[in-house]
């Protein structure tokens, strides 16, 4: 099993990934949230030229953040700069639709969009639609090593859902799940799985990704502490933020326990007090991923935390992480919270003994 890094980008991001790759990490996935983080190419960028061994990921690249041409040049340009190490993440997007009051992006325009990068990377002469009309695009000069599209970037694709799941198998892509606990992940990789083999894919040949978040406790330390809380109560509380706008932009995929039900509608309140109220998505979404707001405080309970997070002693996380491979995972990603670099080491420990 290898190992990884999802992270909100900053623009000295670099530094937790080289640290990341000391640490033997094998892939950094860098979040594409525009208004909550920096760039996503630029902080790549910067993380390839500090960086040899590890891979480097959009995790998850949103189609409607930037055209089609754009997002395959980006990809080539830093796969010129870390030759081999990029990888090409994908979904419909959350958070960074979200910040913007928008649902996600159709999966039929995903599908197509991933059809357009994929073919420039590949250096095809291919019909792209744009402004109502279809024209032909492709690399015009890879030659002169601005961009390096001989090198390939793999696709992998964030899908939580069945459908997204069946397109991910229809794509011989790989597949990102992010995921709150062991019995979760178990259930979607056996979905994920029978729909490679109904596509006719080989399973072991695509690379199975569970996104994680959570914080490894000390002796008799609490799962809400302060160090959890900020450590793992970003990522338990999402849920909350999916759920209490359920019907104007669709439901995420992550359920709470019916015994947590209580929470949503305590957050339902405090998310009613936020303004302007035509855009309470703005407040909902601040930190998102990365912070706990003052108001989350109280919500974010220790029965949340162990709930939707892999929280927990270092022996109890070392067991799930096993449960997580025997499932038939073979890359689990961490979240390594904004401002707390040293997570790359309290959990590095944790992967030593799996």
């Amino acid at each position: 099993m290898d190992f990884d890094i999802f992270l909100a980008p900053a623009a000295d991001s670099w530094k937790v990934v080289k640290r990341a790759e000391e640490l033997g990490f094998r892939r950094a996935w860098f979040y594409d949230t525009q208004l909550l983080n920096s760039e996503l190419f630029a902080s790549m960028a910067a993380a390839a030229m500090q960086t040899s061994k590890i891979r480097l990921a959009t995790g998850v690249l949103i189609p409607s953040n930037r055209i089609a041409p754009v997002a395959a040049s980006g990809l080539a340009t830093l796969n010129a700069l870390a030759p081999g190490r990029i990888d090409f993440g994908i979904s419909t997007g959350f958070t960074a639709r979200r910040t913007m009051g928008l649902r996600p992006v159709k999966l039929a325009d995903m599908e197509e969009y991933v059809r357009v990068v994929r073919g420039l990377l590949a250096g095809q002469t291919l019909e792209w639609t744009f402004e109502g009309k279809r024209r032909k695009i492709r690399f015009l000069n890879p030659e002169v090593g601005a961009v390096n599209i001989k090198d390939p970037i793999p696709v992998h694709v964030s899908a939580l859902g069945p459908r997204a799941r069946r397109l991910t198998a229809k794509l011989g892509a790989g597949w990102i799940h992010a995921t709150a606990n062991v019995g979760h992940a178990r259930a979607a990789i056996a979905d994920m799985q029978v729909a490679w083999r109904d596509a006719g894919r080989d399973p072991a040949g695509l690379p199975a990704t569970a996104a994680i978040a959570g914080c490894v406790l000390g002796d008799n330390e609490p799962s809400d502490s302060p160090r959890a809380k900020a450590h793992a109560g970003p990522t338990a509380t999402i849920a909350l933020h999916s759920l209490v706008e359920r019907e104007e932009f669709g439901d995420l995929g992550r359920p709470i326990p019916p015994a947590l039900a209580p929470l949503i509608e305590q957050y339902r309140r405090i998310y009613l007090e936020y303004e302007p109220s035509d855009a309470r998505y703005l407040s909902n979404h601040r930190g998102h991923l990365m912070f706990l707001r003052p108001e989350e405080q109280a919500i974010c309970t220790a029965e949340l935390i162990r709930a939707t997070t892999f929280t927990g002693p270092r022996a109890e996380l070392r067991e799930q992480i096993r449960e997580l491979g025997r499932a038939g995972f073979d890359h689990v990603g961490l979240t390594v919270r904004h401002g707390y670099p040293e997570m790359l080491e309290e959990w590095a420990a944790v992967f030593e003994g799996v």
